[in-house]
């Protein structure tokens, strides 16, 4: 129906589309028809005219001849007019009822058509409406983009004013000088909260001011007459405040730690000359660098000198050496000798003073000292001195970088133009004290003192007193090494011979040496030096060496191993009580003392069992040769030795235990040798036992009275010193 429907509209142009619905429809089907008819019809072909092409035709019968139908027709024998016949008459009939159908849908077809004109109307009018609303739009936008370039001027000379407005304010704000500030700076202390706050506004305004006047700004000069006079008011009352504190140092018992904390409180003073008076704040500057370099330098004088009247009025001199004989005799003229020689080689109680709570505690006060009587060695006079030192100067560089607002080497000329002189009298005096001193102890404590205080000082990160340090050091190194030395060259020019009657006991210049080396070791292990161990090395060989000369002058053997095995046992013990156990020192004394203990162990058992020692030390060389049969007729001598060593060997043991312990000073150490003694015995016999058990002496009678070994080592046991 949608084409019919099409179909009438587009034949409108011949059809009067306000007339009657069913002549137009009857129109519409009597041109298909005839249109139909035309097409079913050949038409009038003219067979003879040259425009047909017979091949044309015979493809057009050919494609007839194709279609189903005519297949079908021609394949029944159905004559083909009479069948042209019978489709022509279905196809009239098939017309006539579609022009039925049309006929019945004329209405519709009419309503159709008649709603399609009215929508073209209506479509016609909104396309007018859109087009007055697009042409409306355009004007809005035009609009609107003048709107918004009015907003963007409007915002841009609304951001220059503000800018402006700022500027203009804060130059009015900075030019203008309330009455307060001028009342303040006036008639207030120094010392007030408001004259300190009322000051920084008044440097604001000089600094703003120089700016200005860089710019030519007319509005300057205005202000700039005031501001100067406001200035050098304040600047003389600064001047005077500081002025009246420092002068406050030089007062008689004056802590001027006070002051000084009460210069920081007002560091800006200094600051705000420094910015606007240079002369002021460099007169203020020097003031305070003559007066505390005075103070200083007067302080530390007279204490050094109040220390040194605490001092041990007995020194060493340089006869005071370890090598040098308690019996040596002295001049006329010469001063007397230590009490006691021994007490500059032994540490003591002197190491405690680089405990950190002796390095770090409170300093001497030598009058307090003087009235009870209390003296002190050397370093512990050092430590309370320089830590003085160390505490004001660490102190005074603090203050000096926050008030005077200095760092690096400008503080480090500053601290020096101030302790300078100090320093130097420090560094001379102790150049005079170390040219004359013999304890090395006290002079290796001085070291270590310098050393520790000096990573006091680093992890405070302060440099101020590192090159003084260094100067201390390279002061007391060398005497140090030099003492070192003439104690080496005393012990090797020593003369066994001179040192009196032989005694098999630890001699007293090796108990030096021990004492010695062992505070020097157990002082060096925190901050080590090769060139203290090298001289250590030296000193211990010069003392071996010194040991193997005194030995020698005793007639026995028995008698010189004794006195070695007590003079390494005693100086290994010394050692071991303060210097690590790994300690090159500690290892050589121990090496030295086994080696003497087992001679010694083989001295003591040869008297009593030497026949049996000599003969399994025989019959063992001759077994590992194969050779022991040269002793089967040995017979004699064995029995000889199996009875000898069953009487004997109780009373052999305790009379060599009684011995061995009457010998050695130690009793540890005696006990020692005795159980190794007593061990290497069992060996002996345990080998004797097992010589005896060979084919070669089986056949031997005196075997049987053989001490069976477990029961002698049971009996053994009882001999063994218990202490």
């Amino acid at each position: 129906m949608a084409d019919v429907a099409a179909a009438a509209v587009g034949a409108g142009s011949d059809v009067n589309t306000a007339g009657n619905p069913t002549e137009v429809a009857m129109a519409y089907l009597q041109d298909e028809t005839d249109g139909d008819m035309t097409n079913l019809n050949l038409g009038e072909l003219d067979l003879t005219t040259d425009e047909f092409i017979l091949d044309e035709v015979d493809i057009h019968i050919q494609a007839n001849l194709e279609d189903d139908l005519v297949k079908e027709a021609l394949k029944t024998g159905v004559d083909l007019r009479q069948y042209s016949k019978q489709v022509e008459s279905e196809l009239q009939r098939i017309e006539q009822a579609s022009i039925k159908d049309y006929i019945k849908e004329s209405q519709n077809i009419a309503l159709l058509h008649n709603q399609i004109t009215a929508c073209d109307s209506i479509l016609e009018r909104m396309e007018g409406m859109l087009s007055g609303f697009q042409s409306d739009l355009s004007s809005i936008s035009s609009e609107i983009q003048t709107l918004q370039q009015q907003s963007v001027s409007m915002n841009v000379r609304l951001k220059n004013r503000q800018a402006v407005r700022s500027h203009l304010s804060q130059l009015v704000d900075e030019l203008v000088v309330p009455g307060a500030m001028i009342s303040t700076i006036l008639d207030s202390p120094v010392t007030e909260q408001e004259f300190l706050e009322q000051l920084h506004e008044l440097n604001n305004k000089i600094n703003f001011a120089k700016e200005l006047s860089f710019r030519e700004t007319l509005a300057c000069s205005d202000i700039q007459d005031i501001v100067d006079r406001l200035k050098l008011k304040a600047v003389s009352k600064i001047r005077e405040f500081i002025l009246q504190k420092i002068y406050s140092f030089r007062k008689p018992m004056t802590n001027y730690q006070i002051p000084q904390n009460t210069l920081l409180k007002y560091r800006f003073f200094y600051q705000f000359l420094l910015a606007n008076e240079r002369t002021v704040a460099k007169e203020i500057r020097d003031e305070y660098v003559d007066t505390m370099s005075k103070i200083y330098y007067s302080y530390f004088k007279s204490y050094s000198g109040r220390l040194l009247k605490v001092q041990y009025e007995e020194v060493a001199d340089k006869d005071d050496l370890m090598g040098v004989e308690d019996t040596a005799k002295k001049g006329f003229f010469s001063k007397p000798s230590l009490k006691s020689r021994n007490t500059i080689f032994t540490l003591g109680q002197r190491g405690t003073i680089l405990s950190p709570a002796e390095l770090e505690g409170p300093i001497l006060v030598p009058h307090t000292a003087q009235r009870g009587d209390s003296r002190y060695p050397y370093e512990t006079l050092f430590r309370s001195q320089h830590y003085a030192l160390l505490d004001n100067g660490c102190r005074e560089y603090l203050f000096l970088s926050d008030f005077f607002m200095v760092a690096g080497n400008s503080a480090l000329d500053l601290f020096n133009s101030i302790m300078g002189k100090t320093l130097s009298m420090f560094l001379k005096s102790m150049s005079t004290y170390v040219s004359d001193c013999y304890d090395s102890i006290a002079v290796f404590l001085c070291i270590h003192i310098i050393l520790r205080f000096r990573a006091i000082t680093a992890k405070r990160t302060i440099p101020a007193l590192d090159k003084y340090w260094e100067a201390v050091l390279e002061l007391l190194w060398p005497r140090f090494e030099m003492i070192l030395e003439m104690n080496i060259h005393s012990i090797r020019n020593t003369d066994p011979q001179k040192l009196g009657v032989l005694d098999t006991r630890p001699h007293y210049i090796t108990r030096r040496y021990a004492e010695f080396s062992s505070a020097i070791v157990s002082i060096n292990q925190t901050f080590p030096n090769e060139r203290t161990h090298t001289l250590l090395g030296q000193l211990q060989v010069e003392v071996e060496n010194f040991v193997l000369k005194m030995a020698a002058e005793f007639p026995s053997r028995r008698d010189q191993l004794i006195f070695l095995i007590n003079n390494y046992d005693m100086m290994l013990s010394v050692l071991m009580e303060r210097a690590a156990d790994d300690s090159k020192e500690v290892e050589g004394f121990q090496q030295l003392l086994l080696a003497r203990t087992q001679e010694f162990i083989e001295e003591i058992l040869s008297p009593p069992f030497g026949g049996m020692i000599a003969f399994v030390k025989e019959a063992e060389a001759l077994m590992e040769k194969g050779q022991l049969d040269r002793l089967k007729n040995e017979e004699v001598r064995i029995t000889q030795l199996v009875r000898g060593f069953s009487s004997t060997w109780k009373q052999s043991v305790e009379s060599m235990s009684q011995d061995v312990m009457r010998s050695f000073t130690n009793f540890k150490n005696g006990t020692s040798i005795i159980q190794g003694a007593l061990t290497q015995l069992i060996q002996y016999y345990h080998g004797f036992h097992k010589i005896l058990n060979q084919p070669t002496f089986r056949s031997l009678a005196v075997r049987s009275e053989l001490i069976n070994l477990h029961h002698l080592m049971v009996e053994v046991k009882k001999h063994k010193p218990n202490f």
